[in-house]
């Protein structure tokens, strides 16, 4: 009708959505995951080296972050900048996507992964000590499976 306001249905993030990030966002996650809350030119200049951009599109990243509700923003302790902080943890994240990976690239097997990683980027000493801690707990856990079948 003439004269009348049409208005838009509001867009919400389903969970779908919200499970799959663009890879950028993705990096950008990864970075407050790891660095903790940072402000937008913190973020951007920890990820200059391997994804390079302007500061207008580092915010306009966290803000897609902060509408899907990933990232939230406080105002920072001096001037204008706001300090971003992650929301969700990184665990189902990365669970998802190494899931993916097996699958979509090694055939479904963890090993096949797990032996490429490995030669591909070879564990430090420190790191051997964790695995082999690590493998002892998992021949724990299935031996207590195989005790209770």
């Amino acid at each position: 009708m003439a004269g009348e306001a049409t208005s838009k249905p509001k867009r919400t993030t389903s969970a779908a959505d919200a499970k799959r990030l663009p890879d950028a966002e993705l990096e950008v996650m990864a970075c407050l995951w790891q660095e903790g809350p940072r402000t937008a030119r913190e973020v951007r200049e920890i990820m200059a080296d391997y994804r390079p951009m302007t500061h207008g599109s580092m915010v306009t990243l966290l803000k897609r972050l902060e509408a899907k509700k990933w990232v939230e923003r406080e105002k920072g302790p001096v001037g204008k900048a706001f300090v971003y902080r992650a929301l969700r943890r990184p665990g189902p994240t990365h669970r998802r996507i190494v899931r993916n990976l097996v699958r979509r690239v090694f055939g479904g097997s963890g090993v096949a992964l797990i032996s490429t990683l490995l030669d591909s980027q070879p564990p430090t000493p420190n790191e051997m000590e964790k695995l082999e801690q690590l493998f002892q707990e998992l021949r724990a856990k299935a031996d207590q499976g195989e005790d209770r079948g």
